[in-house]
């Protein structure tokens, strides 16, 4: 068994966020935002955007040219195996699907492959409810 959602987050300080929006009343806006407050450095990804959060925003996971301990997901269920591939190829320690999104595929690709796997669960909820902070 893997790491729990604690655990893994615990030991993160680098946070990639596939499907990043940059409406304000999304979670896929206001969790990465609540992350980053928190000391977390949160990098977003999103073809459609060059900066979100403050930060520059990449297309891909594969063009962020910095290490990255947690891919946090905000996309569609079926959307989430290329995502955990491209996890996979950047060496990233943990692929995060958040509430509402499971994909069988994606957890046998990321746990395959070593990584630690959530699914169906908030990233920000986790930080809060254990009050973690960097």
């Amino acid at each position: 068994m893997g790491k729990s959602s604690k655990e893994i987050l615990e030991s993160a300080k680098t946070i990639a966020v596939v499907g990043a929006s940059r409406d304000p009343h999304k979670p896929s806006s206001s969790v990465p935002l609540s992350m980053k407050a928190s000391g977390f450095r949160i990098i977003p990804v999103n073809p459609l955007a060059k900066e979100l959060f403050g930060e520059r925003c990449y297309p891909t996971l594969l063009d962020i040219p910095e290490k990255v301990d947690i891919v946090n997901v905000f996309r569609p269920s079926e959307d989430t195996p290329p995502v955990a591939r491209d996890a996979v190829k950047i060496g990233a320690r943990a692929l995060w699907l958040q509430s509402g999104i499971h994909h069988e595929e994606s957890r046998r690709i990321a746990e395959e492959a070593g990584l630690d796997y959530i699914e169906d669960e908030c990233i920000a909820v986790v930080r809060s409810i254990h009050r973690i902070t960097r």
